[in-house]
């Protein structure tokens, strides 16, 4: 869904003036509003594509969230203004649309149907992110490879109930949103595959074992 879902050009217009917006554009692997880190901000990512990333304190990078075009991020819902976490742009021309919070949340901003629309948008997304976030906490709690891969498996497959599951997204950057290493990644999926629990074809992996979750 598209936080500007509903609006037209000038209504868009008209909220980034109500909303005294910034834009501002990075290059390719350029951190992205480390100025701005501890502000209370509001931002969407307009043209590109970022990742938020954790550092631990031996220097490991974990991406956290990948935020592709009109992903929204904020310093609180996301962690940013912590010091362990960074948000990287992916792609030359990355362009980010920056709001003050207390603008966004002026009282007067109300009686503008435009705004209402927007913030109705921003709701339904924000509900989803926060389900979204608590899935990873669902498989980061797992202690084990093996166990983070089928935690992962179990909520995909809840959301269709079909047992040929369609990554969002490929092996490497599977790895990378469980937060393990990736050759034992491979490693255990190989394992998976061979003791007839998957079978693996590209991005779609069909669940073969019976647990209490799959028939």
């Amino acid at each position: 869904m598209s936080p500007f879902e509903g609006l037209n050009m000038l209504q868009k217009s008209k909220l980034f003036n109500l909303l005294e917006v910034h834009k501002y554009k990075y290059k390719k692997n350029q951190e992205i509003l480390p100025t701005l880190r501890h502000e209370n901000i509001f931002g969407i990512i307009l043209e590109g594509s970022a990742d938020i990333i954790s550092v631990d304190y031996e220097g490991n990078e974990t991406i956290m969230e990948k935020l592709s075009k009109e992903s929204l991020f904020n310093t609180y819902m996301n962690l940013i203004n912590f010091e362990d976490y960074e948000i990287i742009s992916k792609e030359d021309n990355t362009e980010v649309l920056i709001i003050n919070y207390n603008i966004l949340l002026r009282q007067d901003n109300s009686k503008h149907v435009y705004y209402n629309i927007f913030m109705n948008n921003l709701f339904n997304i924000i509900n989803d992110n926060f389900r979204k976030m608590n899935e990873k906490v669902r498989i980061l709690e797992k202690k084990t490879i093996r166990d983070r891969l089928l935690e992962f498996f179990e909520i995909e497959y809840k959301k269709t109930y079909r047992k040929i599951i369609e990554l969002p997204f490929n092996l490497k950057d599977l790895a990378d949103y469980i937060a393990v290493n990736r050759s034992a990644m491979f490693r255990e999926l190989r394992n998976l595959k061979e003791e007839r629990f998957i079978t693996v074809k590209g991005k779609k992996i069909t669940l073969l074992y019976k647990s209490n979750n799959f028939i």
